[in-house]
């Protein structure tokens, strides 16, 4: 087996795996790079244009594991391409709503090279797309292969817990396996229930280290910070503020607005309106649409109806009145520039009425990560399109991570008992954690953190 990481760069960035196995191609996601702009936040699909790719899996719709799909088949024509069947619901309005973003970004940023794809490109490219259930075998080798006698390796979908279709991924040839976990949450959420890689085993695993910096308090409880949330929402209220919740579409905004639709039923909460984005909204009818195939809690819970929805878009957001109370959770999670909870985030962070509560990571370098960052009162750097702020509003962190904590991927390791252990999705600093700490408990584990490119025999 032969494995080459794609991803243009070192830590979390653009997810795509290249594996040959048994003379056969399998392209593992296919993402876009957070912190890159244009062609260089493309996985480095260069490298490999006489290997061949089969077949590309998805371990689930975030960006940075599917944001580059029509890329990856203009490199890889022929390929067909497999994901959950949850993730078959949503991949297109991802992809679509990707193109308009990047129009936009052509436009307001100058960024000559977007979009990297059409919306166009997106509709003709759809009929490739098959969705799988969960715990199925699937040949995903070449079909001329296979005619002529070529026996398939296989692939099977394990729920990962992390957001509606997510996935990891086992492979099986003739007498190897490989498991990638993608994206992975090992504690049930509010919705969603933990992975369910029970019964996992396999000679290589490629494993997610998002959290490997933090360790988890002994006293953390998700329901503490629950409580801890409904007091900052009430005080910032009392004070006649506003509160916004930054989210990403996908996952996190149905988490935190499945957290307010039951302390609202409690009576914990006071009912109000929610101001939610376009996207938000679109993924959340999915959400209630697919509960009766998702793996989740409160199977019963449909959001539409459980909250009063609003849909606030980016041309009102510096019209809209804010004060009296008013509930806001809205992408983007890290408050990405030239997106309504940006455009929030900006006329809210001077008055100290108002509360902005994130629920997830924020890159250190984005607006959303600067504004945790700045100490209160402090004048700090916003963006280079607004310039310096003064951080006078209520800015608080609370722990809804849909990422597995370090002990718990610990446990896995033990769990799948690999020979050879690919640490990925991670900080540096996260990713010398994980390989101390196997290396101490397991030391016949061989562990490899390939270089971008780098193509390694396992």
């Amino acid at each position: 087996m032969r494995l080459c990481d794609l991803n243009p760069g070192p830590g979390i960035g653009a997810s795509a795996w290249h594996v040959e196995m048994d003379g056969h191609g399998l392209l593992m996601d296919a993402g876009t790079h957070p912190k890159r702009e244009g062609s260089a936040a493309l996985p480095l699909y260069d490298v490999i244009p006489e290997r061949p790719v089969d077949s590309i899996a998805i371990t689930h719709c975030h960006h940075d594991h599917v944001g580059s799909l029509p890329v990856a088949l203009r490199h890889f024509p022929r390929a067909h391409v497999m994901m959950t069947e949850l993730s078959y619901f949503i991949v297109e309005r991802v992809l679509h709503n990707s193109v308009n973003v990047m129009k936009r970004q052509a436009e307001e940023l100058g960024i000559a090279e977007y979009p990297l794809y059409t919306h166009r490109e997106v509709d003709e490219i759809a009929p490739l797309f098959q969705g799988y259930r969960y715990n199925r075998e699937i040949e995903w080798g070449a079909f001329e292969k296979a005619a002529q006698g070529q026996v398939s390796p296989t692939l099977e979908f394990h729920d990962a817990g992390h957001a509606l279709g997510s996935a990891g991924i086992m492979v099986r040839g003739k007498q190897e396996t490989l498991f990638y976990t993608g994206d992975a949450c090992m504690h049930d959420q509010t919705l969603l229930k933990a992975a369910r890689f029970g019964d996992v085993q396999a000679d290589v695993m490629i494993m997610e280290t998002t959290r490997g910096t933090r360790e988890t308090p002994a006293n953390f409880s998700r329901a503490g910070e629950i409580e801890k949330l409904i007091g900052a929402i009430e005080a910032a209220f009392e004070r006649g503020g506003s509160v916004l919740i930054p989210t990403f579409a996908l996952g996190r905004t149905q988490e935190m607005l499945a957290t307010l639709a039951l302390l609202m039923k409690e009576g914990r909460l006071r009912k109000q309106p929610v101001f939610i984005g376009g996207l938000g909204r679109v993924f959340t009818e999915i959400y209630d649409l697919q509960s009766h195939r998702a793996n989740r809690q409160h199977t019963s819970l449909q959001l539409n109806e459980a909250l009063d929805l609003q849909v606030l878009d980016r041309d009102h957001t510096a019209t809209i009145k804010l004060g009296k109370g008013r509930l806001f959770v809205m992408t983007a999670g890290m408050l990405s520039e030239n997106t309504t909870a940006f455009e929030l985030a900006r006329r809210m962070v001077g008055e100290p009425a108002h509360g902005i509560f994130f629920v997830g990571y924020a890159d250190p370098e984005t607006p959303g990560g600067r504004l945790k960052a700045a100490t209160d009162g402090e004048t700090f750097h916003y963006s280079d399109s607004v310039g310096e702020l003064a951080k006078r509003c209520d800015v608080r962190d609370f722990d809804f991570t849909a990422h597995a904590n370090r002990e718990d991927l610990l446990e896995l390791v033990a769990q799948v008992a690999p020979r050879t252990l690919i640490l990925s999705h991670g900080d540096p600093e996260a990713r010398a954690w994980f390989e101390e700490q196997v290396r101490s408990r397991w030391p016949k584990t061989k562990i490899l953190q390939p270089q971008p490119s780098e193509v390694v025999e396992v």
